[in-house]
C-alpha cells in the first residue's frame, strides 16, 4: 500500500454549503483510489461538515458524468466532476455536487522554510 493521497472536494451544490461550514472545500484521503476499477470512492475527511443539522467525517464521490472514472482526478489539471453523497440510516444519500482534485500537503506536513 502506497502513501495515501489527500484529495481536496470542492462543494458547489448546495449553493450555500459554505454558509453552514467553515469553508466549501473539504479535504480528506482515502485507499480506495488505488484500485482503478472503483467506481465510487469513499473519503476520510480532516474535519467534519455540518449538512441538514447533522456532522459528518466521511463522504462517497462519485463520478457525475456517465462514462467518467474517478481516477482522471490524477490526470486532470482542475479536477474532476463528482457527485458527493453521505451517509444515512438507509444507506449513502447523493445530495451534493462538487470538484474532485489533488489536494496539496496539510499544513502540518508542509516542508519547513528555507527562508534566509
Amino acid at each position: 500500500m502506497g502513501e495515501p493521497v489527500r484529495f481536496r472536494l470542492h462543494v458547489s451544490e448546495p449553493f450555500d454549503f459554505e454558509r453552514w461550514n467553515e469553508s466549501a472545500d473539504l479535504f480528506g484521503t482515502t485507499p480506495d483510489c488505488e484500485d482503478e476499477e472503483a467506481d465510487e470512492w469513499v473519503i476520510d475527511l480532516e474535519s467534519s461538515f455540518c449538512f441538514n443539522e447533522k456532522d459528518y467525517r466521511v463522504v462517497l464521490v462519485a463520478p457525475r458524468y456517465v462514462g467518467e472514472r474517478l481516477t482522471r482526478v490524477f490526470d486532470s489539471i482542475v479536477g474532476q466532476p463528482v457527485r458527493i453523497a453521505h451517509r444515512t440510516m438507509d444507506g449513502w444519500h447523493f445530495s451534493m455536487a462538487g470538484m474532485l482534485s489533488l489536494a496539496p500537503p496539510a499544513p502540518d506536513e508542509a516542508p519547513a522554510s528555507t527562508d534566509f
